[in-house]
């Protein structure tokens, strides 16, 4: 009687918990529904009032108080060219810190705390990287309000992302391919560079796109360090004809960026304007979709290439 009373009891337990999984299976389902379906309706809203508004003026125009002949040229150039210091800036720093703290780092309490606070950094507001980059870049450093400010307040937010990223994708090699190195005679650096980094590139680069995929829609940052809300005239040209045929003279250029001109549009009160709002917004989004999608195309590539 007293086994019978104990199964039963134990099928009862079991019972409830199958019943807790499966309640909290459904709640995940709804939650997960209603994120998809109201970002699938914000970019269908998008998507219609925007489509008809795409030209090939509408990219190649610079912005007017004219709704109807006004584009975004001076805002995708801008938005290139401060992601293009963004990653420069970023990813060597980023990958090297990484690489560093997980293979060469003492385990001891400074470096700790250096990553506790690496991994804090990586929640703290984009409005506080405005902040310091608004001191450091554009006051301390001479910068002015210029591209190059921009791209280095966005290196700054990105940077523990990519650290992290770089972190756990080297972290996630087998111990196995350590030992199997250094029993064969290889050093240090030459078991980081000829097997950790190959084995870990699709995490890394994984998580660089992501985080430039998140910079490239932040407005804070570029609000604050003083990004021009309307421009009508291009950044000098980074290539000439003379030798050395590179210029950097556009680095000190004044700019704006995508965000920033959607921003311009939307608090006009013309109908006109909010179209073309929801025209660069739809181009926004593509363009994130675009660097997510690659991400995942990257690490599909590069895990099916890799041979443990």
């Amino acid at each position: 009687m007293g086994t019978d009373k104990n199964l039963t009891e134990i099928r009862a337990i079991i019972a409830r918990h199958k019943l807790w999984d499966l309640m909290f299976m459904i709640t995940g389902v709804l939650v997960l529904m209603i994120a998809i379906l109201t970002f699938m309706a914000l970019f269908a809203h998008m998507l219609i009032d925007g489509m008809p508004r795409l030209s090939w003026d509408f990219f190649t125009s610079f912005p007017s108080r004219r709704a109807g002949s006004a584009g975004i040229l001076s805002a995708w150039v801008g938005t290139t060219l401060v992601m293009l210091v963004t990653a420069v800036a970023a990813v060597p720093m980023g990958i090297g810190a990484g690489i560093y703290l997980e293979e060469y780092a003492s385990k001891n309490l400074i470096t700790e705390i250096i990553e506790i606070n690496v991994t804090n950094l990586a929640g703290v507001p984009s409005i506080i990287y405005g902040l310091l980059a608004l001191s450091l870049f554009v006051h301390q450093l001479g910068f002015g309000q210029s591209i190059l400010s921009a791209g280095l307040a966005l290196a700054l937010l990105i940077l523990p992302v990519v650290i992290v990223a770089t972190r756990e994708a080297i972290r996630a090699i087998p111990v196995a391919i350590r030992e199997g190195a250094y029993a064969l005679g290889a050093t240090k650096w030459q078991t980081v560079s000829d097997h950790l980094l190959p084995y870990s590139a699709a995490g890394i680069l994984t998580g660089i796109i992501i985080g430039l995929a998140r910079a490239i829609g932040e407005t804070a940052p570029i609000i604050t360090i003083g990004a021009l809300t309307f421009i009508a005239f291009l950044p000098p040209s980074p290539f000439k004809e003379e030798f050395p045929f590179l210029s950097f003279e556009w680095l000190m250029a004044p700019f704006t960026v995508m965000p920033i001109q959607m921003f311009n549009w939307i608090s006009r009160p013309e109908e006109e304007f909010q179209i073309n709002a929801a025209a660069a917004g739809l181009v926004l989004v593509v363009m994130t979709l675009t660097m997510n999608g690659l991400a995942i195309y990257l690490r599909y590539r590069m895990r099916k290439n890799i041979k443990w």
